[in-house]
């Protein structure tokens, strides 16, 4: 029985790059938070406060993806043969649910405050949320070269985004309040924002929930693996085939081969190889290929 492991580098992040924009960006957000969250509270704010909610979430996510990258890191064992990989689904899953309850949160204290509006002062708030923006716009810049190349990274990259978005609506908002004592503007605002974060996570929450039940992720087209397997000269049927993610970056596959009979030793290997190469080119990094003859088992290996 032939054992050959192989991985495709082409698609991997730069883990030691990543784990500095997490410090920095954990640290600039906490503090962040402290900072309008005081504002807030003090001047009266349920956008600030909302806003200040949002972004400690996203500090809890940018935390709970740190972990997971540590843990990424950790060799396998016994025990967790895969090592720690799925700690980077878990985690993204973790921070959708987080998300979930933070808009519950906002949306709930902000029809109290729309029914009830209180007055406020507008200059403050656009001040606050003004250093936002640049805060929030930082971080995503941060995450921006390695967005496509992880869930994680690219839920931290959508996350800051939108933060600086809702940060500019903050503004907008706070200024308006100026000229117009529009007091309830203020609760618009935090709905607004609650509207922006659900979207921003359901596909998040869909994607992790999918990963976390073995589904197909969603950078391999199965039906394509298929295609282009069955194309593979030497190849007469390929079945049994399933597919998972390992870990936010990295997916594995098993399945049945049919080999032609007549086939020697050597190019049999070659079509294995090819196989191989194929699958790592459609983003499968670890397959398990099972060969055989028509329905007569021949043998087992690994690619």
């Amino acid at each position: 029985m032939a054992h050959n492991h192989s991985h495709d580098h082409s698609h991997q992040i730069n883990v030691s790059n990543l784990n500095r924009a997490f410090y920095i960006g954990i640290g600039l957000n906490l503090g962040f938070v402290i900072i309008e969250a005081g504002y807030g509270w003090m001047y009266n704010s349920l956008s600030l406060l909302s806003d200040a909610g949002h972004n400690l979430s996203d500090v809890m996510s940018l935390v709970l993806s740190l972990i997971a990258f540590k843990l990424l890191k950790r060799k396998p064992t016994s025990t967790y043969t895969y090592g720690y990989r799925r700690a980077t689904i878990l985690a993204s899953l973790a921070n959708a649910i987080l998300l979930i309850f933070a808009v519950g949160f906002i949306i709930y204290e902000a029809i109290g405050r729309f029914i009830n509006p209180q007055p406020l002062e507008g200059g403050v708030v656009s001040i606050v949320a003004f250093v936002g923006i640049f805060i929030n716009g930082f971080t995503a810049w941060l995450f921006l070269k390695e967005k496509d190349k992880d869930l994680n990274i690219k839920g931290a990259y959508l996350h800051m985004v939108a933060d600086a978005l809702v940060s500019l609506a903050v503004v907008i908002g706070g200024v308006i309040i100026i000229y117009t004592n529009w007091f309830w503007l203020d609760s618009l605002m935090s709905i607004l924002i609650a509207i922006v974060i659900l979207v921003g996570t359901w596909s998040l929450l869909t994607q992790s929930l999918k990963l976390s039940l073995d589904g197909v992720p969603e950078n391999v087209n199965a039906k394509e693996v298929k295609e282009k397997i069955l194309k593979i000269n030497g190849v007469e049927d390929f079945q049994h085939v399933h597919i998972w993610a390992l870990s936010t970056t990295e997916n594995a596959l098993t399945a049945h081969v049919q080999i032609s009979e007549k086939l020697t030793v050597s190019e049999i290997e070659e079509v294995k190889e090819i196989i191989k190469h194929e699958l790592e080119h459609l983003q499968i990094q670890h397959s398990t290929i099972e060969t055989y003859f028509g329905q007569k088992h021949f043998e087992e290996d690994v690619v």
